[in-house]
């Protein structure tokens, strides 16, 4: 597939082929398992108190003659705790048992679960193509409620050196993404408990921007509501598919999908490029 490298004045430019990493099939069962594995990594251990439910004296006798035992009284023979009492006559109340009023759970959540999911290598970067295929093609992206008009988007190398923010918006501005950017600027209260939680907001995913090397863009354009930025070696499948659903809207730099050609990233034969020494 081929299409204009646009200049930051918004004009198009000289005309560019996506690496063949764009030509994969389009998986979503992939893309969704490679999502699902992200997000498992993030996943707060949590489990329950090891002596809840099993603090309290339970013991009780079924002997005859014992005090408080509870030998001739017709009741079974549960782990019980005294409540009250009324001279040798006893409140009982069942304890320790799972299945009792204050009683230890039968199978409680444990801390030292391994809830992380696993994802063949190969598996990882087959979804990874498959998102990059279908963060160009302009019919996912507007099912997926992105504002597009002319699309797929590839910019000059000069835009990574932008260091101020309202440069970024203009730019955008520049491609045709004045309806996006209010799309992702909207951000609404969650209903139910989220809003104690942390999460009080919810926010829309915006423009993806990839570009070839750690510069100045990235610094400007991460204060913009919706934005991400990130390297070219450092994509995965949840930015590019946020949710598990294929099509976000993704701006490239001229530079990354050189960087991404040459160094035959997301492929079985990834290049390995040995970092300068200093």
């Amino acid at each position: 597939m081929k299409t204009k490298i646009r200049t930051i004045s918004g004009n198009e430019g000289k005309e560019i082929t996506f690496p063949e990493q764009f030509k994969e099939e389009i998986r979503l069962d992939l893309i969704k398992r490679a999502v699902l594995a992200i997000q498992s990594h993030n996943m707060q251990p949590y489990g329950a108190f090891e002596e809840a439910g099993k603090q309290s004296v339970s013991k009780l006798s079924r002997r005859r003659r014992d005090y408080k035992g509870s030998y001739s009284h017709g009741i079974s023979r549960v782990p019980r705790k005294i409540m009250s009492r009324n001279g040798a006559r006893m409140n009982w109340v069942g304890a320790l048992a799972p299945g009792t009023r204050g009683g230890r759970q039968a199978h409680p959540p444990k801390p030292y679960k391994v809830q992380d999911e696993k994802i063949n290598k190969k598996e990882k970067r087959k979804a990874i193509r498959s998102a990059l295929s279908a963060s160009i093609i302009k019919e996912l992206v507007e099912k997926r409620g992105h504002k597009v008009t002319e699309y797929p988007l590839v910019i000059e190398n000069k835009a990574e050196d932008i260091s101020k923010t309202k440069d970024v918006v203009s730019l955008f501005q520049k491609l045709g993404l004045v309806e996006e950017m209010e799309r992702s600027s909207v951000k609404t209260i969650r209903a139910g408990k989220g809003k104690m939680r942390g999460r009080k907001y919810k926010k829309r995913k915006g423009p993806l921007l990839v570009v070839s090397q750690m510069c100045p863009l990235m610094k400007a354009a991460k204060n913009i509501a919706g934005v991400d930025i990130v390297e070219v070696k450092n994509i995965n499948a949840e930015l590019l598919a946020p949710g598990a659903i294929a099509g976000r809207l993704t701006i490239y730099t001229e530079s990354s999908l050189k960087k991404m050609h040459d160094e035959k990233l997301f492929t079985n034969n990834v290049l390995k490029i040995e970092a300068k020494k200093k």
